[in-house]
């Protein structure tokens, strides 16, 4: 009988005996029976090619890209002599061309041209990853080849990381390169066990899915990737008739310096307050729209909201999606974690006025749907086919008369100078009285009297010029439609 003895000291628990349970054993227990040993970067050599689809969470919290590289040959970098590559990343629409300079002992990518630097980054925490283990020296300052048989590869190193261990065979594992018979490289993080699966002699792995260390809760992806293909003895760049998008844009005059325009509103139903700067001002057709999103809380606008879930779409008159940035990066919706967004979107509309939208699911992390209603801001921008700036779009007229002296009412309400009931009357007197014309609203009967942040942030916006008069009006007609303020 297999004899088990549970100690409890008051600094905490300590498992002892005889034998271990075999379950618990196994976890801990590595190792598979394959002869071979390996190494990142093993069997590698000039002419080879590999194309590889991938995502890594410091990237766009994952989003896929493709990657192709070329070993091209050796280059003297200082006293080392490295493997120069030629590569080009396809992402969504953008096309980015460069080299890469790779490692001899551990075939990490370091130097090379500055629009792959966080390419290679992902690469380097990806694909190349199990470096960090095996190297094919083993002196100092290196890991050395790794067994298949042996027990663990190493341990990650944050605490209480767990041991990477060949975990089992997989043969004839089929990726979209090919058929490899591989070994799977394993290891638990946050209660959800990563993969990485290698080929004997195959300079790098050939599939991942990995998560990230997590103390509760659902662990995210980390980094996924996939080999798409391989060629060996490629005698010539494959990528020489290859244009990337900024050749293209530089081609086509595309503005490298402009003016930024800022939007600074509430969303349509009044959820989120979006502080929006974009530029150039009249996009050109091919080129790029540059986007700094802040997404802020509409009780505290100093408050940036967190876990946003959101796209950019572009929408016809019925606001019916006929773009969308996250669908062209091959996601669901883009993800911002922090509520502040830069990033760039390539122009794909004709001449004219192209109607952008803000569009938000809601809040929470990537991996769960928000339960919230969406929410969204229309934001019209002329788009020109040679780069000269449009005159602004007039909006179409609006029942609207407001004399210039509430401006002084609206900015004494938001400074605390006068109370939420002495403004709320005052625009009730004028607009029962006709003094102040707006839009025909339907009142509502709402079930209470507390006047939201947003509505005085609002006034205080349009007191100091920061939005205009509709902006201020929908927060008026907002108070009438659930019943706050009362008009005849």
């Amino acid at each position: 009988m297999n004899k088990i003895i549970l100690i409890i000291p008051l600094f905490g628990i300590l498992f002892t005996g005889y034998l271990l349970p075999q379950s618990y054993s196994q976890e801990l227990g590595g190792g598979v029976d394959h002869p071979g040993e390996w190494y990142v970067g093993e069997g590698l050599k000039q002419g080879d090619y590999f194309a590889y689809r991938l995502c890594h969470v410091d990237y766009k919290e994952c989003a896929n890209f493709e990657m192709d590289f070329w070993i091209e040959g050796d280059t003297q970098v200082g006293t080392e002599k490295k493997w120069l590559a030629q590569a080009v990343v396809y992402d969504g629409n953008k096309i980015v061309k460069g080299t890469m300079e790779l490692g001899k002992i551990a075939p990490e990518p370091s130097g090379g041209s500055q629009e792959l630097a966080p390419y290679r980054s992902a690469l380097k925490s990806s694909v190349v990853w199990l470096s960090a283990f095996a190297t094919s020296y083993g002196g100092e300052g290196g890991e050395g080849p790794k067994k298949f048989s042996a027990p663990s590869w190493g341990k990650i190193g944050n605490i209480g990381g767990e041991q990477v261990r060949p975990y089992q065979l997989v043969p004839n594992l089929r990726v979209s390169a090919g058929v490899f018979d591989t070994v799977d490289i394993s290891w638990k993080t946050g209660g959800k066990r990563s993969h990485i699966w290698v080929a004997d002699e195959f300079p790098f792995p050939v599939k991942a899915d990995t998560y990230t260390q997590v103390s509760e809760g659902i662990p995210p992806q980390e980094y996924k990737f996939e080999l798409l293909d391989y060629k060996e003895n490629v005698k010539t760049n494959p990528f020489t008739s290859i244009v990337s998008t900024i050749q293209k844009q530089t081609a086509m005059g595309c503005p490298t310096n402009y003016e930024l325009t800022t939007i600074h509103k509430t969303t349509k139903n009044f959820g989120y307050i979006l502080e929006v700067t974009y530029g150039p001002p009249s996009p050109k057709k091919g080129c790029n729209i540059e986007w700094i999103i802040n997404f802020k809380n509409k009780f505290d606008e100093t408050e940036f909201l967190n876990q946003v879930q959101f796209d950019i779409l572009v929408v016809d008159e019925n606001l019916t999606p006929l773009r969308s940035i996250a669908g062209e990066e091959g996601r669901n919706f883009l993800y911002s974690p922090s509520g502040q967004v830069r990033t760039k979107t390539p122009v794909e509309e004709n001449s004219g006025t192209a109607h952008y939208v803000i569009w938000i699911y809601g809040l929470g992390p990537e991996n769960i749907i928000p339960s919230s209603a969406p929410d969204y801001l229309k934001i019209d921008i002329p788009i020109t086919s040679d780069g000269t700036t449009i005159p602004s779009i007039t909006p179409p007229k609006t029942e609207l008369n407001i004399p210039s002296w509430i401006k002084n009412n609206a900015g004494w309400w938001a400074n605390g100078q006068i109370g939420d009931s002495d403004f709320v009357s005052g625009i009730q007197w004028l607009i029962n009285n006709g003094i102040m014309k707006i839009p025909p609203t339907l009142p509502g009967s709402g079930g209470t009297d507390q006047i939201p942040n947003w509505i005085k942030n609002n006034a205080g916006w349009w007191a100091n010029g920061q939005i205009g008069d509709s902006d201020f009006v929908s927060g008026i007609q907002w108070l009438i439609e659930n019943g706050i303020m009362k008009i005849s």
